[in-house]
């Protein structure tokens, strides 16, 4: 219709008068980066504890590895069912609630004496974790509109520290105090947040209101994909850059509990330390994306993803040369991942929380399906062919760009057109 354009257009001014009074500060974005670290971390807190939940719950080693594989079919799932909702409900109501019931997912998981407690408690924790991405949709929709690239990079640093700490202190915490304290620390810490941002975020999402039920929806979300190009695009980035990381982290205890270094497991989980300097990646990139370098930005970061591999495949002679792969492999991805979320936010502010939701969907499966490949394959042909595997990956993202580079559209001349309104009508088909 051709008073859509304008129609939104008002909207969208309203929504940025209404959102100036709100003042989104570099405390109040630090806060947000370590609700979504906090959150997140449940995710991956399981992975070191598996023989103690199996040995306390007498759990088969089938069943002890269904406790990883339970929490990331909740956290698929609710990327898909529960993200979305930030775009039609109180983003700060949202928030909240879904820490408080994350809170007694936790300790549904600590106080479990039966394998069948465990899996539900498991499962239920990974569904709610994905508030981390409506954290990260309500973040993007405070922040000015020349400092989008900057916030997100700075939401998603705390992305980075809690994914790569939460094995390191939960290793930790567990030798100490047992497994059941890292859940109930966590629920602990989660009741907290779910406090401190109540008081702290504003009382109404910057987001308008809109009038989709919830069948429409997530429909709406399969409809974004199907008509933006950009949006295709940048998660099939998100696939192959998550391959590749999972690739990596998922394999890389083998070799190093192996013949020459024989490493325990404490300090295999410490190697997650390096890992953090991708968080440095994480702020720069925003930065670049904010002054209209993000082609570029994602250019470099395919090529240096790539390269990483290089030192990585001298492993079991160097454990220089790993953490120099570490390093340059961590840096590429979180560079590339800011970059995506910045741009496909860009294309519908409005539709924010389905964007990221629909976007992290891509990388749960390149994560799933890097972890199973590795494994697999490092079984068959060792660890130099799981490196050809993550450079496979890495290879394909970086020819991917180099056909793509010139023909992407501009997700910033698609907001000020208006967007035509479609994304967020009711009797959007």
């Amino acid at each position: 219709m051709p008073g859509n354009g304008e129609a939104v257009t008002r909207r969208t001014e309203a929504r940025s008068r209404e959102g100036s009074a709100f003042v989104l500060s570099r405390g109040v974005v630090i806060l947000f980066a370590v609700a979504c670290g906090a959150a997140v971390a449940n995710v991956y807190f399981s992975q070191p504890l598996l023989v103690a939940m199996g040995h306390d719950l007498a759990m088969s080693p089938a069943l002890v590895g269904s406790v990883v594989t339970l929490t990331h079919v909740g956290y698929g799932l609710g990327l898909f069912f529960l993200v979305p909702l930030g775009d039609v409900a109180d983003r700060r109501r949202l928030i909240v609630a879904q820490l408080l019931l994350l809170m007694v997912a936790l300790i549904v998981v600590a106080a479990a004496r039966t394998a069948a407690i465990l899996l539900a408690g498991m499962a239920a924790t990974g569904l709610l974790a994905v508030v981390t991405q409506t954290l990260v949709a309500f973040a993007a929709s405070l922040a000015p509109p020349a400092g989008h690239g900057r916030v997100v990079g700075l939401v998603t640093s705390g992305v980075v520290i809690g994914i790569l700490l939460a094995r390191t202190a939960s290793g930790i915490m567990a030798d100490l105090a047992g497994w059941r304290s890292v859940y109930l620390a966590s629920a602990s810490l989660t009741a907290l947040l779910a406090l401190v941002l109540y008081r702290v975020l504003p009382r109404h999402s910057a987001a308008p209101p809109t009038t989709l039920r919830y069948g429409q929806l997530l429909r709406s979300t399969i409809i974004l994909f199907a008509r933006e190009r950009l949006l295709r695009l940048r998660a099939l980035f998100g696939l192959l850059i998550f391959a590749a990381f999972s690739t990596l982290w998922s394999s890389v205890a083998l070799p190093l509990s192996e013949a020459p270094y024989f490493l325990p497991h404490s300090a295999i989980g410490a190697l997650g330390l390096i890992g953090v300097a991708g968080a440095l990646a994480a702020t720069v990139a925003g930065r670049l994306n904010d002054r209209g370098l993000s082609r570029r930005t994602t250019g470099l970061a395919l090529a240096l993803l790539a390269v990483s591999w290089l030192p990585l495949a001298f492993t079991r002679s160097s454990l220089w040369a790993l953490v120099v792969g570490v390093i340059l492999l961590d840096l590429a991805v979180q560079a590339v991942h800011v970059t995506n979320q910045t741009l496909i936010y860009a294309l519908h502010p409005d539709a924010g929380s389905r964007l990221i939701g629909g976007y992290m969907v891509f990388y749960s499966i390149g994560s799933a399906t890097g972890a199973i490949a590795a494994t697999s394959l490092y079984t068959v042909a060792g660890w130099g062919a799981v490196c050809a595997l993550g450079a496979a990956f890495s290879c394909l993202g970086l020819v991917l760009w180099a056909f793509t580079r010139h023909s992407s559209p501009d997700p910033t001349a698609k907001v000020t057109s208006g967007c035509e309104g479609w994304a967020f009508s009711p009797n959007a088909e």
